[in-house]
C-alpha cells in the first residue's frame, strides 16, 4: 500500500505476532521509534514526519506534532484512554482517532482486585520478611462484607464488580455518564461521589482524566472513609499523589494499591515512601491476552483508515 506506519509503544506486538501479523498481510510497512516510549514533543515531531498512521502509547499526540505529519492520517491509541491525543486538533485536519475499547478489560480488572488483595493483606511487606530470613505476621482485614467503592462504571468498573461479588463484597459505584438502569441491570447501588467515599472500605478508580484537576484532591481524600483502601489502576492524575501520600502516613487512609502515576517514572513521588502501598510500574493491561487483542484490534483500524474505509473503533 505504500504507506508509512510508526509504532511508538515498545508494548505492541510484544507478546503475540498477530498484531504485527495484520499489518504484514494488508502489505504495510511499519516501523519503530528510535527513542524511548513515550517520546517528548520534540521526539515525536522529529519521528513522525512522513508517517500515514501512528500507533501511540502515552506520547504526547500535539497540535504541533500533527502539523510535524501532514500526511497523517490516522492515530491509534494502544489502549484505552485517549487523553494523551489533542482530539480537537486532529479531528480539525481530518485526521482519524482510533483506540481499543474492552480489549484490556479482563486485565485490568484482574489487576484491580490483585493490587486490592496485595495491599489490604500486605502481601508485599509478608513476602520481604520471608525471603528476609524474619517470619513476621502481618493482619489485614476480609473482603466479604466490605464495601467496594467503584468510580467509573464503564467496561472495566462493571468487571471489578462481578469480580468483588464473588468476594462477597457490598457494592456502590459512581458513574455520572450512566443512566440508572446500568446499575440496575448490575445489581450495584448509584451513589454520588461524596457518599461512596464515605462509605467504602476500598474504592476503586476506572475512568479518563477529569478537567481541572484531581477528581480526587486533598478534601475528598480525607473525606474517605477512616481506614479505607484506594486503589488506582485508571490515570495518576487522578489523585492528588502527595495529598494521598501524607494521609497513607497518619493513618487515615490505611492502604493503597497504585498502578499509574501523575509522571511517569514516578521518580521522587512521594508515594514511593509512603507505608502500606503496593506500586506497579503501569502495567494492569499487560497480560498475554490482551496485549494480542488490543494490538491486533488498533492494527485493523490503521489499515481499514489507510484504505480508505471506516474505522470499527472510532474516537474521533
Amino acid at each position: 500500500m505504500g504507506h508509512d506506519v510508526l509504532v511508538t509503544t515498545p508494548s505492541f506486538g510484544q507478546h503475540s505476532r498477530a498484531p504485527w501479523e495484520v499489518f504484514e498481510q494488508a502489505g504495510v510497512p511499519v516501523r519503530t521509534a528510535r527513542a524511548a516510549h513515550p517520546l517528548a514533543q520534540a521526539q515525536l515531531i522529529d519521528e513522525a514526519a512522513g508517517a500515514d498512521a501512528l500507533v501511540v502509547g502515552l506520547d504526547p499526540v500535539t497540535a504541533a506534532v500533527l502539523d510535524a505529519a501532514p500526511g497523517l492520517k490516522v492515530i491509534a491509541k494502544h489502549g484505552v484512554g485517549v487523553d494523551n491525543i489533542d482530539l480537537t486538533a486532529a479531528a480539525a485536519r481530518g485526521v482519524r482517532v482510533v483506540n481499543a475499547p474492552g480489549t484490556n478489560t479482563t486485565a485490568v480488572a484482574d489487576m484491580a482486585m490483585a493490587l486490592l488483595l496485595a495491599a489490604v493483606r500486605r502481601i508485599v511487606p509478608a513476602h520481604a520478611s520471608v525471603t528476609g530470613g524474619r517470619w513476621d505476621r502481618f493482619f489485614g482485614p476480609e473482603l466479604a462484607g466490605r464495601t467496594l467503592g467503584i468510580v467509573g462504571f464503564g467496561r472495566i468498573g462493571q468487571a471489578v464488580a462481578r469480580r468483588a461479588r464473588g468476594f462477597d463484597m457490598e457494592i456502590v459505584a459512581y458513574d455520572p455518564h450512566l443512566p440508572e438502569a446500568v446499575f440496575a441491570e448490575q445489581g450495584v447501588r448509584s451513589v454520588p461521589l461524596d457518599d461512596l467515599l464515605a462509605l467504602s472500605d476500598a474504592v476503586t478508580l476506572h475512568l479518563p482524566m477529569p478537567s481541572g484537576g484531581p477528581l480526587l484532591g486533598r478534601a475528598r481524600l480525607e473525606a474517605m472513609k477512616p481506614g479505607s483502601c484506594l486503589i488506582n489502576t485508571a490515570r495518576g492524575g487522578l489523585v492528588d499523589e502527595g495529598a494521598l501520600a501524607e494521609l497513607l502516613h497518619s493513618g487515615h487512609i490505611a492502604a493503597a494499591g497504585i498502578d499509574v502515576f501523575a509522571t511517569e517514572p514516578p521518580a521522587g513521588n512521594p508515594l514511593l515512601t509512603a507505608p502500606n502501598t503496593v506500586l506497579t510500574p503501569h502495567c494492569s493491561a499487560f497480560t498475554h491476552q490482551a496485549n494480542a487483542a488490543m494490538g491486533s484490534a488498533v492494527a485493523a483500524d490503521v489499515v481499514r483508515v489507510l484504505r480508505g474505509e471506516d474505522p470499527v473503533n472510532p474516537v474521533v
